[in-house]
């Protein structure tokens, strides 16, 4: 198949497959949440639940054509792929990007730039995602992109270990994405069968040596992953949760990680029990407030991975949603995607500069808050307090192409001495009691960003 047309045929439909990639993985909200006992574990989860906001990296070989991750080689009645091609063929052509992937302007300082200048504070990074492919340089294999194309002979082919000191550099709580499923290892999907879907492609009751194969293979990495070569890892965060950590002998590996590094945060995702520290609705806010640790993973676009001319979220609409997650208990990390260069590309990063600028004048709104039970007391309008509960915090979220309203009221009680303080610019202004509502005047000619206010009762 020619590789252009590849590219064109499957960037017309990569937003539809993200849309649907992980459909079956949503976790019921506030279900079944097992609070840890590990005393070290919730003073991690306590200050990982102050960060409220985080960068979710997807970069592997699906950067090269710049389609969604992974998943166009799951043979799934949902997923198509271009016409002409045969299944087989498109796999190994899928295979074979790993050949060509050169991202010679690989920086990772630039991704913790912009992630910083966004006001982010922590990122959980793809170290493989399900179609196998290593960012890491694993002794366990040789699809990596440490060995496997033109990136071998670059100083800093061992990816992972490159990204995750950048970040912490910039301060940021480092966290590693492993999938579990693994499409290119022959103990999970065997050559000698086909690969009707995304589970293994064999009984694994028929052959135990090869699901045993499998095992050994991702707990060694799991092992390599926390072992002290990449540093500190504060989250381990497993994805594909049609295997569940147990399966893989998740405890053992934790057991292990949590001696070099104690009170690391494990998220098995979607599999409840002790090994999900906190719960992550993906592509969705929960319809009501949760009061135990959860995040909210969704794309800055409509896709996990860089795709071209990708339909980026407004500032407004990022900030909108963030207010909203926050106000119900819960953290977000937000999709970024470098592209096969190895940057984030200037559309998403001025996008992300907008909202780090609003950040860093309202951000008292949002990190170290915790909710209040009144925390949506007028559409649009998101409360937070402060810990110790003497500040209100209230974020009116801007829709896209909506002007600055005139005034902002709710249901209510009056802030003390009927003063509040607009964050955007720092202006203390007037609230006044009406019945039960509380109003607040806006002055004329600010900026047409969400409005955030801070005030005591």
């Amino acid at each position: 198949m020619k590789f252009a047309k590849i590219i064109l045929c499957l960037s017309l439909f990569c937003g539809a497959v993200g849309m649907r990639a992980q459909e079956n993985d949503i976790v019921k909200q506030a279900d079944g949440y097992e609070w840890p006992t590990d005393p070290q574990v919730l003073a991690k989860l306590s200050d990982w639940q102050d960060l409220k906001f985080g960068a979710l990296i997807h970069w592997g070989l699906y950067a090269v054509p710049g389609i969604v991750e992974s998943w166009s080689i799951c043979n799934e009645g949902w997923i198509t792929r271009p016409e002409g091609s045969t299944y087989e063929g498109y796999k190994q052509w899928y295979w074979d990007l790993s050949k060509v992937f050169n991202p010679y302007a690989f920086d990772p300082n630039q991704w913790a730039d912009v992630a910083q200048n966004a006001g982010m504070k922590y990122v959980i990074f793809t170290t493989k995602h399900h179609d196998g492919f290593c960012m890491f340089d694993s002794q366990y294999t040789d699809f990596s992109i440490a060995k496997a194309g033109p990136f071998a002979r670059n100083p800093k082919k061992d990816v992972a270990k490159h990204v995750f000191q950048a970040f912490r550099d910039h301060g940021f709580m480092v966290g590693a994405y492993y999938s579990k499923p693994d499409w290119h290892h022959h103990g999970f999907w065997n050559p000698y069968y086909a690969t009707p879907n995304r589970m293994p492609n064999y009984k694994i009751q028929d052959h135990p040596d090869w699901w045993q194969s499998y095992v050994d293979y991702t707990q060694n990495q799991l092992n390599e992953l926390t072992s002290g070569k990449y540093g500190q890892i504060d989250i381990l965060w497993l994805d594909g949760g049609w295997i569940t950590g147990s399966q893989v002998g998740i405890e053992g590996v934790l057991e292990k990680a949590r001696v070099r590094y104690p009170g690391m945060i494990a998220v098995d995702r979607t599999i409840q029990g002790p090994n999900e520290n906190y719960q992550t609705p993906e592509r969705m806010i929960p319809e009501t407030q949760i009061n135990h640790p959860w995040e909210s993973c969704l794309t800055h676009s409509n896709d996990w991975g860089w795709v071209p001319n990708a339909p980026y979220k407004s500032a407004r609409k990022v900030i909108g949603i963030l207010a909203e997650i926050v106000a119900k208990g819960g953290c977000l990390v937000l999709g970024v995607g470098p592209n096969a260069q190895g940057l984030v590309e200037e559309k998403q990063v001025v996008i992300l500069n907008e909202i780090g600028a609003w950040m860093r004048r309202c951000g008292a709104a949002i990190y170290a808050t915790r909710t209040i039970e009144a925390y949506n007391p007028a559409e649009k309008l998101w409360v937070t307090a402060s810990k110790d509960g003497a500040t209100r915090y209230a974020i009116y979220a801007l829709d896209d192409e909506e002007k600055v309203p005139a005034e902002i009221a709710w249901e209510g009680q009056l802030p003390a001495g009927g003063k509040v303080t607009l964050l955007n610019t720092g202006k203390v202004l007037k609230a006044v009691q009406k019945g039960s509502r509380v109003v607040v005047a806006l002055p004329k000619n600010l900026p047409e960003e969400p409005i955030a206010l801070s005030y005591n009762l």
